[in-house]
């Protein structure tokens, strides 16, 4: 038999891959694809080599082929529906891992992988044979099927235990560490999540989903450009992996690069274009860049995709300009009443339809709507009041005007390059912001979080001393330090200019710490109506943090404690916050532009009072609306639903404003 014939070379390529030169198995697997492409042996083996290195399109694509031409191979079968299911199409994956079954003797992960389709499908009499049949057949399978399931199920320490023994019984299962990160993940231990991915990543650097997962550890511990460094090694491995495109795309969204996420999403679908998160992504940074016909084309297609899934319906009714169809009314409607559905799913129906109805000035259906969403979802999230209360109290009681005057006249970084505008989320402060961006010195960029982890950065574990308890024994130099490293921090967020802003609204519990470590920094409180601030957050379903807004007795009492605060720092550190009421605003732009502008030590341009023609990109739930000229009518909206809101106004009554003036 010559040695170039089909059968040596398909031999050779077999033990390339016991050997681990899995790129040159590839490679002349694809040769040979190429000479005879109806040589569904060869097909079958380059589909499977694709699949484990997860270029999931070209790896499905082969594998549809292999089992038409030969529908009795087992194996072929059960590898294209292991990556439909990976691909979260398991009604497509079902009769593949059916087949599979009834071709080849029961193993194991056939098991797993039956149990896992059968229970996205919600077959549960299923799900349990097969998981019972894979515990049957192997003891470590049956282990980390359990873990899998005890994760998904919620039930995190059960899991990590299971994933540990696993590991320790185990150490080279990267399946088993990988999710024992993922439970360090859930429990926002990202240190310990990060140090188990690199491991794997080490030990096995074409392992990509711990690749991925890198990437995510990274993002949420703001480390945005680790994060795209971090995917830009996976996609030199696989240059065609949609799923780390599409990874890629979301950290450079939160890199602040929404240009270049554009391209990396639009990569991920021309790849796979039925991975309904990049459509999604890809809608998010088209709005953010100002595209609203494109982002709602990319919306829309997501949706065809997973019409079960409701953030996509909210991500259209969070452009604010954006109107719904009587057809998407009723198919929102269809799924809200679906309780069937994750409750998540639900909690974005709900608010879609309040925004729905009330575009249709059906302001009773609408609230209706708001309320059911709130009440969704505040059974599904801690907040304390309490707590509130006791923290913001411990900041009235350190950043004392004896604290102030104590402060020595080199203590915090004299750089004034930061503009701060703090209130409550829904008052106004993307048109501040849009505003000063609008200024040929001024950058724009969104809101950051750096202010709040430095400062929480500083609670010493040893000696229990918490912010901002440890504030008083800071010393100049470090106070120093601290200033020099919010600067730092943000750098990347911003252009060339000398001042830039930061409008993440609460900031306005840290006023104290900004004007210690940041003295001759300026910062803008963000006013609107009580009751208009207020109803607006109960209406926006935040996409994390302010879980103050889901309740309207809670509201209220979170804007008497924001108004207490505010009040504080004025007599503490008086003129050196300026309150901007967002009605005044409306009334007379100009002489309010010329105000702000004043305060910031800023001349007069009129760039700012037509900031509706300033291109950049926004990222916030406001982005449509400041694109636009200003107008009277988001003005007193809370009137419409006067007659649901008669407990909200009792409680704002101290702070209500009177007859013939807004302040509060």
């Amino acid at each position: 038999m010559n040695d170039r014939s089909p059968r040596a070379i398909f031999e050779r390529c077999v033990e390339l891959l016991k050997s681990g030169a899995r790129e040159e198995a590839e490679q002349l697997c694809r040769k040979q694809v190429e000479a005879d492409p109806d040589d569904m042996n060869f097909v079958s083996l380059l589909g499977s080599i694709l699949a484990t290195r997860g270029a999931q399109v070209e790896a499905i694509g082969l594998l549809s082929k292999v089992v038409q031409v030969t529908p009795g191979n087992a194996k072929a079968q059960e590898d294209l529906g292991t990556l439909l299911l990976n691909a979260d199409r398991a009604q497509d994956a079902l009769p593949h891992l059916e087949r599979a079954k009834a071709l080849r003797p029961p193993h194991a992960p056939l098991e797993a992988k039956l149990s896992a389709v059968y229970q996205k499908l919600g077959m549960k009499n299923e799900a349990s044979s097969a998981r019972q049949a894979a515990a049957s057949l192997s003891p470590i399978q049956a282990k980390l099927d359990e873990a899998t399931r005890l994760f998904i199920k919620g039930q995190f320490r059960e899991s990590e235990k299971l994933a540990q023994e696993l590991v320790r019984e185990n150490p080279h299962d990267v399946n088993a560490a990988l999710l024992l990160a993922r439970l360090a993940m859930m429990a926002n231990c990202y240190s310990d999540a990060r140090e188990i991915l690199e491991r794997i990543v080490d030990k096995q650097p074409r392992f990509i989903a711990a690749w991925h997962d890198l990437g995510t550890v990274l993002k949420e511990s703001h480390e945005y450009e680790n994060a795209v460094t971090v995917l830009e090694k996976a996609l030199a491995l696989e240059p065609e992996n949609a799923l780390t495109h599409y990874y890629h795309g979301a950290a450079l969204a939160m890199a602040a690069r929404p240009a270049d996420a554009v391209q990396s999403y639009q990569k991920a679908v021309s790849i796979d274009p039925e991975l309904p998160g990049a459509h999604i992504g890809l809608g998010h940074v088209l709005k953010t860049v100002g595209d609203q016909e494109g982002g709602i084309a990319a919306y829309r297609r997501a949706i065809e995709l997973r019409p079960n899934f409701g953030e996509t319906y909210y991500s259209l009714a969070n452009l604010k300009t954006f109107r719904f169809t009587e057809q998407d009314v009723e198919v929102m409607s269809e799924r809200l009443a679906n309780e069937s559905l994750p409750v998540e799913c639900r909690v974005h129906f709900a608010f879609s339809l309040g925004k729905a109805f009330e575009d249709q000035k059906n302001y009773d259906q609408a609230f209706e709507h708001y309320a059911l969403a709130n009440q969704l979802h505040r059974d599904t999230i801690a907040y304390d009041p309490v707590q509130t209360g006791v923290a913001h109290e411990r900041m009235r009681e350190i950043f004392s005007t004896d604290y102030f005057a104590s402060r020595g006249a080199e203590s915090g970084c004299s750089g004034a390059d930061p503009i701060f505008i703090v209130g409550l989320p829904r008052s106004g402060s993307t048109l501040l912001e849009q505003i000063l961006a609008s200024h040929s010195l001024v950058d724009g960029t969104s809101e950051l979080p750096d202010i709040s982890m430095i400062a929480q950065g500083l609670t010493q574990p040893r000696s229990g001393l918490a912010f901002p308890l440890c504030m008083p024994d800071l010393s100049d130099s470090r106070v120093r330090e601290l200033g020099e490293q919010y600067l730092e921090q943000t750098r990347r967020h911003r252009g060339a200019a000398p001042f830039f802003t930061d409008k993440m609204p609460n900031n306005f519990a840290y006023v104290g710490f900004i004007k210690t470590i940041l003295p001759n920094a300026k910062i803008i409180d963000a006013r609107r109506h009580p009751m208009d601030s207020c109803f607006g957050c109960f209406k926006q379903h935040f996409a994390r943090g302010q879980t103050f807004t889901y309740d309207l007795f809670e509201l209220g009492e979170f804007y008497l404690e924001y108004c207490q605060l505010m009040h504080h720092w004025d007599e503490v550190l008086p003129g050196q916050v300026l309150h901007v009421q967002y009605e005044e605003v409306v009334a007379d732009l100009e002489t309010q532009v010329r105000r702000i502008l004043e305060f910031c030590d800023l001349p007069f341009e009129q760039g700012c009072v037509d900031f509706h023609q300033t291109e950049r990109a926004v990222r916030t739930a406001s982005s449509e609306q400041v694109r636009q000229p200003i107008y009277s009518g988001s003005v007193q909206t809370w009137k419409r639903f006067e007659a649901h809101l008669e407990p909200l106004r009792d409680i704002l009554q101290p702070v209500f404003p009177s007859a013939d003036g807004l302040g509060s």
